[in-house]
C-alpha cells in the first residue's frame, strides 16, 4: 500500500501507457497505474481527461482509434477520482500560475490536485521534489 494517500496522475503520464515510440516510459507508466489505480487512491481532472484524449487520437503514433480512446478514458473515470475543474480551481491556478512561473496548465493541475486532497503529483512536467499548494512533484520515470 502507498501510505493512504492521494497521488494525481498528469495526462503525460497517462499517455505513455500506450505509447509505442516510448517503451521504457511505457512500461514505468503502465507500472505505476497497475499500483495505484486498485487503491481507489488514483486522482485525476476532467482536464486530464480531455488532453489525454487528444495526446492519444492526434499526437501518438500510431494514433489510438477514438473508440478505444474513449473506453480508456471511461475505465479512468471509474477506477479514479475525477476532479471537475471549476472556476475557484481556475483563479486559484492563475494565482499559481503567477505566484511560481509555472504555464498556466501545469497550474490548473496543481490545483485540482490539491482540491483532490492529493499529496503527490506524477508528471514529467514540473520539477521533482518541489512543492506547490502542499503537493510533492515526482517524475516517475527519473532514476
Amino acid at each position: 500500500m502507498r501510505g493512504g494517500y492521494r497521488a494525481f496522475f498528469d495526462t503525460n503520464v497517462l499517455a505513455y501507457i500506450h505509447d509505442e515510440g516510448s517503451p521504457k516510459k511505457r512500461r514505468f507508466a503502465r507500472e505505476l497505474l497497475a499500483s495505484w489505480f486498485p487503491t481507489g487512491r488514483m486522482v485525476i481532472s476532467t482536464q486530464v481527461l480531455q488532453e489525454l484524449f487528444v495526446v492519444l487520437t492526434r499526437k501518438l503514433s500510431p494514433p489510438v482509434p477514438s473508440g478505444v480512446a474513449l473506453e480508456e478514458l471511461e475505465h479512468l473515470n471509474l477506477g479514479a477520482k475525477t476532479v471537475v475543474v471549476t472556476p475557484e480551481m481556475v483563479f486559484d491556478a492563475v494565482r499559481v500560475h503567477r505566484e511560481v512561473s509555472i504555464s498556466f496548465w501545469d497550474a490548473l493541475i496543481v490545483s485540482a490536485a490539491a482540491y483532490g486532497g492529493c499529496k503527490v503529483l506524477f508528471t514529467e512536467d514540473l520539477n521533482p521534489g518541489q512543492v506547490i499548494e502542499g503537493v510533492r512533484v515526482e517524475n516517475p520515470f527519473l532514476g
